[in-house]
This record gives C-alpha cells, sequence and structure tokens, in this order.
C-alpha cells in the first residue's frame, strides 16, 4: 500500500534524462518508486497528459522574517517551489541582542525592500543566538522545506556594534568572535554564510551593510569554518555586481577563488549584465572557467530574466515626482485615476513631467519602458517600448507613458529592465544560464515588495525558456535539473530534486502547455497591512510535499510538512 502514486505523467526527473511515461510512488515521504508503479494507494493523482518534475530548489530567498508569521511562503510555493533557502546576501534575523532588533528590521527594509513595519508587527522575536533562531523556524507551521544561511550583517553587528554597523576594520579578535558564531550556526545546521559587497545594498539609514568593505582577513577568517566544518556555501553579493564599479568584479573574483580554494567549499556570487560594462559577465564566466580547472568552485548565480522595476500608478511612476502630484499622492488608485483624466491636470503633469525626473530619467527610460500587458513579457521586443509607441503613433513618449499607467482603471503595470537586457534580448542570460559553473537563483522571494516579484521565475523558466521563445529554446529536461537537482546538490541537498526511490517526495504536476504567468498584482497582506506585489501562475495542477498535497491549482490544501533543513544531507 503506498501512500500517494502519480499516475501516468510524462517524467522529467531532475537528471536531464528524457521524458518518460510513468508513475511516481510516495510513502512516508520519500518516494519508493518510479515506472509501472503495482499496488494500491491511500490517494491517487492522475497525471495523465501532465509534466511531473521534482519540487523546484530555490537558493536565493529573503524570507528570513516572513518565515515565523506565512506558513505558505507566498508566492514562491505557487511556483512549484518546495524547498527554500534563505539569509541571502548579508542580511537575516540572527543572532541580535534584544535592544538590536530595529537596526535588524532597518538592515533587511532598507537592502531588500521589505517594508520595516510589516517586519515589525511580523516577527515575534524569542531568539538572541543563531540556533535559537533555527530553533524558532523549526516550531513556526511550514508549508515548505527551508534552509537557512548565517548571515554577516547581524553577526557583525553582534560582535562589534556600532563598530561594525559603521563597517570599521575588524580586529584579529573580532574575527576570531564572529568566527565562533558561524561555526555555531553551522554545527545547528545552516547551510551556508552569507555576506554583501555591493554599495548598493545600505540599509534604511544610508549605511552599507556591515562587511561590505571587509578585508580578507576578516573574509577568510569566517569561511575557514566551512572548510574545516567541510559544509557550507559561502554566498555573496560582489562589488560591482550592478555595475557600480566597473574595476571590483575582477578583484573580487580573485580572493573568491583564492577562498574557495583555501577552504574546498562552493563561493557562490550575484552575476547579472549591466549597462555599464555589458561583456564583464563573459569575463566572469571564463574566470570561473579557469577556477574550475584549479580545483576551485566559484559558481555564479544567475537569474532567468532582466532584473526589473515594476512602474505603476499601484507603485511608483515618472508622475509622481511632479509637484501637480502632490495634492492626490494619497488618494485611493480611483481617485488617482480619475484626478488623472481631467484635461488640466493631464497638462500640468505632462508639462512638469521631463524637469521632474531628470535627475533619475535612466531609471524611467520610455526607450526602455515597456507596458505589460494581461500575460507579461520578460522579453519584450524594442518595438513594444514606450518610446517606439510613441514614434508609431506620432505622440509625445510622456504622454503614451501616462497612457499606459491609466490602462486597466489604473492597475496596469509598465516594466522596466534594469539588469539583463543590455541588448532588448535575453540572449546574455541564456549563455550565464548554459555555463557549467553557474546556478540559477537571485529569484528574492520575499524581498523587493514594492519594486518587482521576481520568484516567479521558475514558471518563466518552463514557460518562456522551453517552450515560447521564438528562438534558442532550452530543453525542458535542461531547465528542470537547473532548477532541482543543480540547485540542491550546490547546497549539499543530496536527498531532493530528482524523482528516484530514496528522494523525498516532492513533486508538481504541470499542465506544461498551459503553464502561465499572470500579472504582478498588489496587495495588502503583510502584518500591519504592508503592501507588496505578488504573482500567481496557472497551470500548477498539484504539488506535493513530502508526500502530501499542499496545492492544487494553486489553493492551498491545508498540508504543513515542511521542515527545517539543518545542515547537509
Amino acid at each position: 500500500m503506498h501512500d500517494l502514486v502519480i499516475k501516468g505523467g510524462s517524467v522529467v526527473d531532475g537528471t536531464g534524462a528524457p521524458a518518460r511515461t510513468a508513475d511516481v510512488a510516495i510513502t512516508d515521504g520519500v518516494i519508493t518508486d518510479v515506472g509501472m508503479v503495482k499496488g494500491a494507494a491511500r490517494e491517487t493523482v492522475d497525471a495523465d497528459g501532465a509534466l511531473v518534475t521534482p519540487g523546484f530548489v530555490d537558493v536565493h530567498t529573503h524570507f528570513d522574517g516572513q518565515v515565523t508569521w506565512d506558513p505558505l511562503l507566498t508566492p514562491s510555493c505557487w511556483h512549484g517551489v518546495t524547498t527554500i533557502v534563505m539569509g541571502n546576501c548579508g542580511v537575516g534575523f540572527a543572532p541580535v541582542k534584544p535592544d538590536r532588533h530595529a537596526w535588524l528590521i532597518g538592515l533587511m527594509e532598507g537592502v531588500e525592500d521589505i517594508p520595516g513595519a510589516a517586519l515589525s508587527e511580523g516577527i515575534k522575536w524569542g531568539w538572541e543566538h543563531y540556533p535559537e533562531y533555527l530553533d524558532a523556524v523549526e516550531r513556526a507551521p511550514k508549508m515548505l522545506d527551508v534552509g537557512a544561511q548565517v548571515p554577516h550583517g547581524a553577526v557583525r553587528g553582534y560582535v562589534m556594534g556600532e563598530r561594525g554597523a559603521k563597517n570599521e576594520p575588524a580586529t584579529p579578535d573580532d574575527i576570531e568572535a564572529m568566527a565562533r558564531i558561524v561555526r555555531e550556526g553551522m554545527e545547528a545546521g545552516a547551510l551556508g554564510f552569507s555576506t554583501s559587497r555591493t554599495i548598493a545594498h545600505m540599509a534604511i539609514d544610508g549605511e552599507p551593510v556591515p562587511g561590505t568593505f571587509a578585508a580578507e582577513d576578516e573574509l577568510f577568517g569566517i569561511g575557514r569554518v566551512l572548510g574545516e566544518l567541510g559544509t557550507g556555501v559561502f554566498e555573496l553579493a560582489p562589488a560591482g555586481a550592478l555595475g557600480e564599479d566597473l574595476a571590483a568584479p575582477e578583484r573580487e573574483m580573485a580572493w573568491m577563488r583564492k577562498l574557495s580554494q583555501a577552504i574546498k567549499r562552493p563561493v557562490s556570487f550575484a552575476l547579472t549584465q549591466n549597462d555599464h560594462d555589458p561583456e564583464s559577465w563573459r569575463l566572469m564566466l571564463d574566470l570561473c572557467a579557469e577556477s574550475a580547472a584549479e580545483g576551485a568552485q566559484v559558481r555564479p548565480q544567475v537569474a532567468g530574466r532582466p532584473v526589473s522595476l515594476l512602474l505603476g500608478l499601484i507603485t511608483f511612476h515618472p508622475f509622481a515626482y511632479c509637484p501637480s502630484w502632490a495634492p492626490i499622492g494619497a488618494a485611493s488608485l480611483s481617485e488617482k485615476v480619475a484626478a488623472m483624466r481631467d484635461p488640466a491636470l493631464r497638462a500640468k503633469l505632462l508639462a512638469e513631467v521631463d524637469d521632474a525626473i531628470a535627475p533619475m530619467r535612466q531609471f524611467l527610460d520610455p526607450a526602455r519602458a515597456f507596458p505589460m500587458g494581461a500575460v507579461p513579457d520578460y522579453e519584450p521586443s524594442p518595438d513594444h517600448s514606450v518610446a517606439a509607441l510613441a514614434r508609431a503613433q506620432n505622440r509625445p513618449e510622456m504622454e503614451v507613458f501616462y497612457d499606459a499607467l491609466l490602462a486597466d482603471d489604473g492597475l496596469a503595470l509598465v516594466l522596466r529592465p534594469l539588469l539583463n537586457y543590455t541588448d532588448f534580448s535575453l540572449d546574455a542570460v541564456r549563455e550565464m544560464l548554459l555555463h557549467p559553473s553557474s546556478a540559477w537563483g537571485l529569484g528574492d522571494g520575499g524581498a523587493h515588495c514594492g519594486t518587482t516579484c521576481d520568484a516567479s521565475t521558475p514558471t518563466f523558466m518552463l514557460a518562456h525558456w522551453a517552450r515560447d521563445r521564438s528562438h534558442d529554446r532550452l530543453p525542458l529536461e535542461w531547465i528542470v535539473k537547473k532548477m532541482t537537482a543543480d540547485t540542491a546538490s550546490m547546497y549539499g541537498l543530496g536527498d531532493r530534486g530528482v524523482l528516484q526511490p530514496g528522494k523525498v517526495g516532492d513533486v508538481n504536476v504541470i499542465d506544461f502547455e498551459h503553464v502561465q504567468l499572470e500579472r504582478p498584482v498588489m496587495v495588502h497582506d503583510l502584518p500591519g497591512d504592508a503592501r507588496r506585489f505578488v504573482q500567481r501562475a496557472r497551470g500548477y495542477v498539484t504539488t506535493v510535499k513530502s508526500g502530501e498535497v499542499i496545492l492544487c491549482d494553486g489553493d492551498d490544501q491545508g498540508a504543513r510538512p515542511g521542515r527545517l533543513l539543518r545542515g547537509a544531507r
């Protein structure tokens, strides 16, 4: 008697092997058979005509606060994700002294755009030390499995106080104390250590993240713990990651290679294409290949689509910077729409907007802004930009922008790709994804609440790269492996990511022909009625976690089989 059998689907098992028609049997949360399964089952899922994959493993999220109040970890759960790793980019909520809660919240709010009011109301503090934080996460009900990393910012602030927060150099005693805390966290079950070195990451008070300017003795003193324990990933947002320092990437690569060779552990860093140096990513991939040949594991973490801003009346937009916007800035959406339809206000805003946005025009450039339809297009043609539409209609650019914001009674969005879209295509992303050293990541689930929603990228990977792209599509079996076995193995999670007997029973049943992203929407469902973008998907028939059906057609089934992952396995 099996607990659950998924019958007759097209199984893409996560190994990269071709799809095959098979059943998947699960008992006691573990896969027991994949093939023509015999015997009865307590529950059966009919997967005839559907795609059957392992649950997706998303190793770059920021659910460190949300995990304490949201058992579903939306929106990631809606996109086939069954395992997440949080604590990335050096920010998190432990260790923490009782009088420093607000400081850590400000750090997370500034770096990851998670409303501080939501974190203040939602987190029920009950820990000081990192193992105590893991205990709290373990006690919280969960739909998904959760792994965590020890964040440098919190550790530095805990050990060094204001000196750490202000990025003063660490003394040998400071480094020794930080290493002890990281060791304690790793021994309690953390999957790695994370830091941030990009000056684009700042706390809400404008200070760079603690550790941004850490010297090699600090980085190696902490990283050595992972080597001595023989486990864990050293994850970072490197200097120059956003093109803010064109000389930084090669300097960063030099110490990352040296560190990985010294500690014999993976060093995973964020890699994107940026407009300031649009070919630098190629050099970084070449250096990763050189590192691999030398025995180092330097793993670029790459996104599956552009890193973008979502512009709209429900978030921010060019006209919000105009003097005449002030009287309606706090009005409801319907009131804003009504006011903007008034010819007199329209004329004022259009007259003011060019001067108002001059200091930030690069972020609001009509040539790189694309009205988003009901079905989002994350690889839009330059012919679909606001500027191109204006030329075709023989109208001013900002007038077309204005009307785009008013579409759908003000619910419309305009996509502004910031990274990975220099040449108006995802060809660079494709090459980054295909590189043998790269790992899929940077979805940032739980973060960037007011500006974007990239936690939906797994659905995009399936729909766009494996089905809809007009050219140079990627094999479905390869895409699935990239989001399952490959991400799981990088973090030492060898018990999942593949549909094989003995592996954790995490499974997606997907209507592949119809899987599709919906347009992001702004909701007020965070603690304190704080807002965030979420994005749903169609086509996920059933998602199974450890043998329990957790979602059907995206709807919560009430099961909470998720657990804290303590260490590699």
